[in-house]
């Protein structure tokens, strides 16, 4: 058999993605083909360089090249910039933004504190980056920053002449920007609303973030100003809700579904957090808290539950130690459920941006406008 391009597309739209549901030439995912004699090349370029079955993409399509008489075939692995079928994923933004840059801006919220949405955002970014993404964090939690503690950062980012900020690059090639990098860990930061929404909209636009795959936002605890002001001025592609079993953080984690149900910001997830704890002496998995919580959640708003994340003992402290558990325990039970979570983030949005549909681009609610639910 002859060898040529129409002949090889032709075999390789055989090889699906099962997220999709189209084949990658339909996706057009096969690019700059080059056929010399028997070898053949050419590129698949994917929609993210973190995508979870970009290997099984490669190994199909190399096998099904060889079944038509191909003796070396060469596939590169490439991805694309930006969302699948929107060049201005910046939306409506200041002339000098540089959020446009940023491919998916992830919301990752919680209806109350303690829930440990900060290590679950951590740790989802570590797992991106060594999945091969360009990540970056934005600290959003003006008056509890976090994100300092938990990668060590020591340093301030750089501010430039015309008050743009480059964020601190931390362990795994993580951009951060977050307050603690501005104020006295120390000393408590007492402002009002107005100082925190010009804050929050400063670090959203006014950050020199390049170009991004993903930019996990961590949300402080709740559903009031500086949430709404996050989602008015960024252009989210989903959202992440982590709560614990306890009923008490379900009853808010709701609320945190229903914020972002009612701005049009699809929730990508649940993630349980403590959902049960592994015994450092004979391994055995103990509940501390009552079982099902997040299926129920996820059963009662129709989103699925993406992670159940367990407490190790030996993995506990890396937040303390500015290490998170993916980096510095990899092979623990809790990193294999944020990779294994990560690679479902990744998956999903490359469904939101196929899609199109319920991803909200022009966020510009007035506050009269909002739904409110019915006490």
């Amino acid at each position: 058999m002859t060898l040529n391009e129409q002949t090889i597309l032709k075999a390789l739209s055989a090889v699906q993605d099962p997220d999709l549901h189209k084949n990658i030439v339909e996706l057009g995912f096969v690019q700059n083909m080059k056929i010399e004699g028997t070898c053949v090349s050419f590129e698949l370029k994917l929609t993210t360089p973190a995508c979870p079955i970009r290997d099984r993409f490669k190994d199909q399509s190399i096998a099904i090249v060889k079944s038509l008489g191909a003796t070396e075939v060469v596939v590169t692995l490439t991805s694309s910039q930006g969302r699948v079928g929107d060049e201005n994923a910046a939306t409506k933004a200041p002339q000098n933004s540089h959020i446009g840059e940023v491919a998916h801006v992830v919301a990752v919220a919680s209806g109350k504190g303690g829930v440990g949405k900060s290590t679950v955002t951590a740790n989802l970014a570590m797992a991106l980056s060594l999945s091969g993404a360009r990540v970056g964090i934005l600290d959003a939690d003006i008056y509890g920053p976090s994100m300092g503690l938990m990668f060590g950062i020591d340093k301030a980012p750089v501010v430039h002449d015309d008050n743009s900020i480059s964020p601190v690059e931390a362990k795994g090639g993580i951009s951060i920007v977050s307050m603690c990098m501005f104020a006295d860990s120390d000393k408590a930061t007492i402002w009002r609303g107005p100082m925190v929404s010009q804050m929050i909209q400063h670090f959203i636009h006014h950050v020199r973030w390049g170009k991004l795959d993903y930019l996990l936002v961590d949300f402080p605890p709740g559903t009031g100003d500086i949430q709404l002001t996050l989602t008015q001025n960024c252009p989210m592609a989903g959202a992440v809700v982590v709560t614990t079993p306890q009923e008490v953080a379900l009853a808010d984690c709701r609320k945190g579904i229903a914020m972002f149900d009612s701005v049009g910001v699809p929730v990508i997830g649940v993630v349980e957090n403590m959902s049960y704890f592994i015994c450092d002496g004979c391994g055995k998995r103990h509940n501390i808290f009552p079982a099902g919580g997040g299926e129920r959640i996820a059963q009662k708003w129709g989103v699925p539950l993406i992670g159940k994340i367990p407490m190790e003992p030996a993995v506990a402290g890396c937040g303390d130690e500015g290490a998170p558990a993916v980096l510095r325990y990899p092979n623990s039970e809790s990193a294999k459920v944020f990779m294994q979570t990560a690679d479902t983030v990744v998956r999903a949005l490359a469904v939101f941006d196929a899609e199109g549909d319920g991803v909200l681009k022009n966020f510009n609610y007035e506050f009269e406008q909002l739904p409110v639910e019915e006490a």
